[in-house]
């Protein structure tokens, strides 16, 4: 899914659904400080938002689960039937409902959620939170067009072309690869539900997973991955022993560390500082990985917006890891591997039903 282009003086237009009119004030509030965005109407349940849409003409929907008459889950097979290119964004509360709610969406096409901020106070700092998180998860999906390049005077030299990011060397490894570890987070879940099937019951190393998303979260999206996989899928715990066949997920608010400790690996959960604006980070994931396997892995980045990743990958690459960077094309958002790729640290370019392919491949020693 590439980024749509948004033409020079047009803003994000944004319709906001919620049956509560103090969220819909907060969420117009917050998106109105944005020169970039615009909301054009609001929604007191999805029944209306439907019925709005071709009026309004909104590029972003942002859907609360919840409503009267007709609820989120409803209004958005309604979209993506009748507006499949549409933006959705859910809103989702912090509890095991919530994210039982967000999964359904996810599965059902929902591109992103954001969570509701639960007693943030006075009414500034409500709107301060919710412009953080949701201003970057709307423009994460658009962006403007490159400006014309303006041809230089003919007795002007032609400007030098920028060069491109010289390769990395890769180090040696000093043995087979021992683990997988992969980075994910816009459009993570469904992602990994058509990857992490895909792993053989008998893979021969252990599987580590970080995924952009809070606490209970984590659980029911290792839980939902281990119904449809041959391989073990567990929310990391502390002490948890990585084992060939089982993927642990990085559980929500923790990172998750990889430690040695003679021929064992184990998961650290930390609340470290977040890094990206992240916990769990991918950074620090791998980052662990060179500390406990050394080279000998295969690093995935996969869609996602932001960077995450880039300085596990900086380390990883030239101690000899294989690098893959999910493809721009099947990537929902091409944050995340765009990043790796336009540092020059990728060496494999990937669609993501060649994701694992490629992986078993590196772990055979091709």
């Amino acid at each position: 899914m590439g980024r749509t282009v948004i033409e020079p003086g047009r803003k994000i237009r944004v319709l906001v659904v919620d049956d509560s009119v103090v969220i819909r004030r907060l969420v117009t509030l917050a998106l109105q400080e944005d020169p970039e965005i615009e909301v054009v109407g609001s929604a007191a349940n999805g029944a209306i938002a439907v019925q709005r849409i071709p009026q309004m003409n909104p590029d972003v929907v942002t859907l609360d689960v919840e409503m009267p008459e007709m609820d989120g889950l409803e209004a958005l097979r309604r979209i993506r039937k009748e507006y499949p290119h549409l933006v959705v964004i859910m809103f989702s509360t912090l509890t095991s409902r919530g994210a039982t709610a967000t999964m359904d969406a996810l599965t059902l096409g929902a591109n992103d959620y954001v969570t509701k901020a639960a007693n943030v106070g006075a009414l500034d700092r409500s709107i301060a939170a919710l412009r953080q998180e949701l201003i970057p998860k709307v423009k994460q999906f658009f962006h403007a067009p490159a400006p014309p390049s303006t041809p230089p005077p003919v007795s002007a030299p032609a400007p030098a072309r920028p060069a491109a990011p010289a390769p990395v060397v890769a180090g040696r490894r000093t043995g087979p690869r021992k683990a997988i570890v992969i980075g994910v987070s816009t459009g993570g879940p469904t992602a990994l539900a058509e990857i992490v099937p895909l792993f053989p019951e008998n893979l021969s190393v252990p599987v580590a997973i970080v995924q952009h998303m809070p606490p209970m979260f984590t659980r029911l999206l290792a839980e939902r991955l281990q119904l449809k996989s041959k391989i073990r899928v567990v929310e990391a715990e502390p002490g948890m022993v990585m084992e060939p066949g089982k993927a642990v997920v990085a559980a929500g608010d923790f990172h998750l560390v990889l430690k040695r400790d003679g021929q064992k690996v184990s998961c650290v959960l930390n609340q470290d500082p977040p890094e990206n604006s992240c916990r769990p980070a991918v950074d620090v994931m791998f980052r662990s990985a060179l500390e406990a396997y050394g080279g000998n892995v295969v690093a995935a980045v996969l869609t996602g917006m932001g960077q995450d990743g880039l300085r596990g990958v900086e380390v990883l690459r030239p101690a000899g890891a294989f690098v893959i960077a999910q493809d721009e094309a099947t990537s929902v958002v091409w944050g995340m591997p765009g990043a790796v790729v336009r540092a020059g640290l990728s060496n494999a370019v990937v669609s993501l039903p060649g994701i694992v392919p490629e992986i078993l491949k590196r772990l055979n020693g091709v």
